[in-house]
């Protein structure tokens, strides 16, 4: 309406401006208004061919000797020098890039071996001598940049630490040794027992296969950079190393081995764990777990009857021993096991 106002105005008045004026609008809003009109479609450019570019049959060739066996593992740059000292030119480093990205082979273009994704591990022990989980960790010797190793085999079912060996380096031959003298200790029978580990140097050595394969043992290991993979050793290291009184360094590889002693000693025997009902690793691995339970509800129902007050909800029941201890868990079992990964 009131652009109709103006355009009859300006036909009066003979200006734009004094239209504006005596319709009340900013000059600059009408003629930023009527300047809104669409811009018109521009015809779309055709490219013309570069007069100087490289027919197709001379752009085939070029590609070609690219891909050519003999050169298909140098740059462009390699190939087109090595072509100047044999006398030939062909093309610009630039349009041999220009040739290869037009076909998108500016990558390697090689064939690339391809490795199949690492399987998720997925492991359950229901009983001792099942599962065994064994790692190495360094110790600080008296030096800098001087240290001990520390072999552990650890049940996951029971935590209790099975086999345990301080040295001053980290070898295969002493894990195999290792190895072989936990499984006769433990009187573990040919097909009976899975152990997981990492992908170290000594984990993973020819030796160990072979002493494993002879024993009739099932390896496992732990997909790369993936340390969720092997969660009982690495919270078994973590125990051993926030224990009051672990040292910053050991002057001598008898006082670290004095210090290892009596932590297993109580590690296994006196330490109540919260991932097996605040049971010791001794009392599960050996099946004494059972008779401490119905001595501790014995003293809960005691307790209960003298002052059943107290006890507001229900009984009073001891923890319960998880059924199961998992290496990754199935998905479909998460909600129906008792699953204890998260106290390791």
């Amino acid at each position: 309406m009131i652009d109709a106002a103006i355009a009859e105005l300006t036909a009066v008045l003979g200006s734009v401006r004094a239209a504006c004026t005596a319709a009340g609008r900013p000059q600059a809003n009408h003629y930023r208004r009527h300047r809104q009109s669409p811009k018109p479609e521009r015809e779309p450019r055709v490219r013309k061919p570069q007069p100087r570019a490289l027919s197709q049959a001379e752009r085939d060739s070029v590609r070609a000797l690219l891909n050519h066996p003999e050169h298909v593992d140098k740059a462009p740059a390699t190939v087109y020098h090595e072509l100047l000292d044999e006398g030939a030119y062909l093309a610009s480093v630039s349009t041999m890039y220009r040739i290869l990205r037009e076909h998108g082979e500016v990558r390697e273009r090689r064939a690339q071996a391809t490795h199949p994704a690492r399987v998720k591990p997925e492991l359950v022990a229901t009983g001792p001598n099942t599962v065994w989980s064994w790692d190495i960790t360094k110790l600080h010797g008296p030096a800098k940049w001087q240290y001990f190793y520390l072999y552990v085999i650890i049940d996951i079912y029971s935590r209790y630490a099975v086999g345990w060996l301080l040295a001053d380096r980290e070898s295969s031959i002493l894990a195999e040794k290792l190895l072989a003298d936990t499984i006769v200790k433990q009187h573990v029978d040919r097909d009976e027992l899975t152990i997981h580990a990492d992908n170290g140097s000594s984990m993973a050595s020819k030796p160990v296969a072979f002493l494993l394969a002879d024993l009739g043992v099932t390896r496992s290991h732990s997909r790369p950079h993936t340390s969720n993979d092997n969660p009982y050793s690495e919270a078994h290291f973590k125990t051993l190393k926030y224990r009051p009184g672990f040292p910053d360094r050991f002057d001598t590889i008898e006082a670290a081995r004095a210090f290892c002693r009596d932590f297993f000693t109580w590690y296994n025997t006196a330490h109540r764990h919260s991932g097996i009902a605040w049971h010791t690793p001794h009392n599960v691995h050996h099946g004494h777990a059972g008779t401490v339970h119905a001595v501790r509800a014995e003293v809960l129902t005691a307790a209960y009857q003298r002052h059943p007050e107290r006890f507001v909800r229900k009984h009073p029941e001891p923890a319960t021993l998880p059924e199961a201890a998992w290496i990754n868990p199935p998905a479909e079992n998460q909600a129906d096991q008792q699953i204890h990964s998260k106290n390791p």
